[in-house]
């Protein structure tokens, strides 16, 4: 009996957030789609938390994933940048909570390891790794899809791995792994 499952991918952002999708049949994985939700005309940070949101509840009531691969903010020399990316990031994440569907985060160097066997890739040679492995006829113009594509596949190439990266199976295990990391 073949097993079949769904791994969204999503590189959050508050520009460009990039998304893919492969499904796993027994132990191959195939290209679903990847596309990016583009933010730039909207000046209003919530507004974009809300798009955020609710286009990965679109993907997920759409394809219905059984599993989520995101892309965790690194720290670079603005902070506001992170944080306006870790909001990105919690947003997509409440989205796949809601639906109790378990996530995992993967560090930017994790995924571009996985994909390319080196951490410190850019992401044109992540994209064509992934072209290459995956078959992609052409790539996109914006390289945020491939991202989000590339965690998924980060994932598919993980799994069954002790330590693949922090996991929440919901809210309750969410809260439970982070208790520690709010001062009261």
């Amino acid at each position: 009996m073949s097993t079949e499952k769904i791994i969204l991918g999503i590189d959050p952002g508050t520009t460009i957030m990039g998304f893919g999708l492969i499904k796993v049949v027994g132990k191959k994985m195939e290209f679903v789609q990847m596309n990016e939700l583009l933010l730039q005309k909207y000046n209003d940070p919530y507004t974009k938390l809300k798009l955020i949101f609710e286009r990965t509840i679109e993907l997920i009531d759409t394809y219905h994933p059984d599993e989520i691969a995101i892309e965790a903010p690194f720290f670079g020399k603005n902070v506001q940048s992170m944080l306006k990316l870790g909001r990105a990031q919690g947003v997509a994440m409440a989205a796949g909570l809601s639906r109790q569907i378990p996530i995992t985060e993967y560090l930017p160097k994790k995924i571009k390891m996985a994909i390319t066997g080196n951490g410190n890739a850019s992401k044109e040679q992540v994209a064509k790794m992934l072209q290459s492995v995956l078959g992609l006829k052409t790539l996109p113009k914006n390289l945020d899809s491939t991202d989000g594509l590339a965690a998924a596949v980060c994932h598919f190439y993980n799994e069954g791995r002790i330590e693949v990266g922090k996991s929440y199976s919901g809210w309750a295990s969410f809260v439970k792994q982070n208790e520690g990391r709010v001062k009261k």
